[in-house]
């Protein structure tokens, strides 16, 4: 592009070229953007003829970039970001505040975290709003990219050994995370249960009848893995994607569960439920905090991340 170009291109087009890229789609821009689809159209013609390029051109029900847009993207991304972080309010005065944050996360996590935290607002930020929504996968980047949640907490092993690559080849990496706390898992079934008493051995225990918590649905998880580490294997009859759901369904049949320790507690039934030590090595569950780099810098969104961080900090020492 020319400077003389420059001087007369529309910067609203960089917005629309961003949602687009994002959504893979006029009709989802449109939406995000407010506007109607025939002129998320028109924008985007616009800013074709202004680079020269044709940018995006449809496939099928997609939208498919071209290399010179995908060379584009990241740049523009990244302006429009730190153009965010200027003209938005460089402090946020928990006390004034009148907004809302959506965080993505499992129930146990929530009920580990959201009493704290609703405390918290209670005594500092009395106008600001949080919206919980379940976390239905393993890897949330899509769901911060979209806007769709402004922070994830979870266990993403998998997310962080990509970003951690990506980082090592020289590529842009647009997310950061936090580690909030480590826990055990441990198995748990009900009082009166036939493995509740005696040895509690890797035979008995692949014997037995399982529920497993899947958040996508899928009957094979990280216990899972790691038996297969030692050619064994479990039957999984049921998968629910909620710890509590786990909690109750074991506490009234023969199943199995595996469930973060400190879950047990605030259950509301740990009185009915039986723990006992997993017969196998497991890897340490790590919960980790995951953002866009876009909120980074947002004032709010740091009042938030610390506040978590110290709340997870403050339950883990109980």
């Amino acid at each position: 592009m020319n400077p003389t170009n420059f001087r007369t291109l529309d910067l609203n087009l960089l917005r629309v070229f961003d949602e687009v890229m994002t959504e893979r789609s006029l009709t989802r821009a449109a939406h995000k953007l407010s506007l109607t689809q025939p002129a998320v159209s028109n924008a985007l013609r616009r800013f074709r003829e202004a680079m020269g390029d044709e940018l995006i051109k449809r496939s099928g029900q997609e939208m498919a970039p071209t290399p010179r847009a995908l060379a584009l993207w990241p740049a523009v991304r990244e302006a429009l970001r730190q153009l965010q972080e200027v003209l938005t309010p460089s402090t946020f005065v928990p006390a004034e505040a009148n907004t809302t944050f959506v965080l993505a996360m499992a129930d146990a996590t929530a009920a580990e975290l959201m009493p704290g935290l609703i405390g918290v607002m209670d005594r500092d930020a009395p106008g600001v709003s949080i919206r919980v929504v379940p976390l239905t996968t393993r890897d949330p980047r899509r769901l911060l990219d979209q806007e769709s949640a402004d922070l994830a907490i979870g266990y993403f092993p998998a997310v962080f050994t990509d970003l951690t690559a990506r980082a090592q080849a020289g590529e842009a990496v647009a997310f950061s995370h936090q580690r909030l706390f480590s826990g055990e898992y441990v198995c748990v079934m009900r009082r009166d249960h036939p493995l509740a008493r005696g040895p509690f051995t890797l035979n008995r225990y692949c014997a037995a009848r399982h529920l497993l918590v899947s958040f996508s649905g899928r009957p094979f998880g990280f216990i899972d893995e790691a038996l297969a580490l030692l050619g064994r294997e479990r039957r999984v009859v049921l998968t629910v994607n909620q710890f509590f759901t786990a909690g109750k369904v074991v506490a009234n049949s023969n199943l199995l569960t595996v469930l973060p320790h400190h879950f047990v507690n605030v259950t509301g039934i740990a009185d009915q439920l039986v723990l006992r030590e997993l017969p196998f090595a497991v890897p340490t569950v790590h919960v980790d905090a995951l953002w866009h780099h876009r909120v980074h810098g947002l004032s709010g969104h740091q009042w938030l991340r610390e506040t978590i961080a110290q709340l997870a900090k403050s339950a883990a020492t109980v």
